[in-house]
This record gives C-alpha cells, sequence and structure tokens, in this order.
C-alpha cells in the first residue's frame, strides 16, 4: 500500500511538473522573438555608444576649459590687488596657463573637426592635461 501512495505521489508530481512547465508553441516563439529584438536593441546601443561618448566628451572638455577661462579671469583680477613685486610674478604664471587653456582649446576644436586614431590613448591624455590645468588654477597662489 505504501509503494503504491509512493508511486502515484510520484506521478502526480511529474506530471504536474510536466503540465505547469509545458508552453506553447505561440508562447516560445514569442519568448524567442522578444529575445532577438533585445539582442538586436543592445547591439545597436552598443554600436551608438562610441559616437555618443565622443560627442559627451568633447562637450565636457569645452565646458571645463570654458569654466577655466572664467576662473582665469577671476585670477586676473585677484593678481591686480596683489602687491607689485608679486604681481609681476603671478602674471608670468597666469601667462602660462592662459596659454595652457588656448592650447586644449585648440586641441579639443582639432579633435571634433576630425577623425582620431588611438582615440582611447588621446582621451586619456587630454583629461590628464585638463586635470593638471585645473589643479594649477586652483591651487595658484599656493604655488611658488
Amino acid at each position: 500500500m505504501r509503494k503504491s501512495i509512493l508511486f502515484l505521489s510520484i506521478a502526480f508530481a511529474m506530471i504536474g511538473g510536466t503540465i505547469t512547465s509545458c508552453q506553447s508553441q505561440a508562447d516560445k516563439e514569442k519568448k524567442a522573438h522578444d529575445k532577438v529584438q533585445e539582442a538586436q536593441d543592445n547591439l545597436l546601443n552598443v554600436q551608438q555608444d562610441p559616437t555618443t561618448t565622443y560627442q559627451k566628451f568633447i562637450t565636457e572638455s569645452e565646458n571645463r576649459i570654458s569654466g577655466y577661462e572664467k576662473e582665469i579671469a577671476g585670477l586676473k583680477i585677484k593678481i591686480a590687488e596683489e602687491k607689485k613685486t608679486e604681481k609681476a610674478k603671478y602674471e608670468k604664471k597666469l601667462a602660462e596657463l592662459e596659454k595652457k587653456n588656448n592650447d586644449l582649446k585648440n586641441t579639443i576644436t582639432d579633435y571634433k573637426n576630425k577623425q582620431l586614431d588611438n582615440w582611447d590613448e588621446k582621451q586619456h591624455e587630454f583629461r590628464k592635461d585638463l586635470d593638471e590645468l585645473g589643479n594649477s588654477i586652483a591651487g595658484f597662489f599656493n604655488q611658488d
């Protein structure tokens, strides 16, 4: 008796599992179609991403350069209030910062106007230069 109850419970479990896990052909096709569509969307996003990343980098860089120009203008005002002996030293340092900023501005314009080889390397190098300029501006009066 125990064997027959055990056998019946196993049989019902198997039949129930089979029935609940079965899908109609239409459901299977719909899920497969959805997966294919999702894969195509992901591929399209990956293909568009480098262009979007490039444009985002250009825009962010131009904004940072513009911000640095404003900070340099603010430094000019502060330098005007300095003593004559300090003023000459600060004006020289400020001229160097302005030159670096203009060089970066020209570089980003070049990047905008042509397709680049070794983009990752150039992007890394450019960001490093931007960061260095920002640090120089931030610590302008602390430097010797």
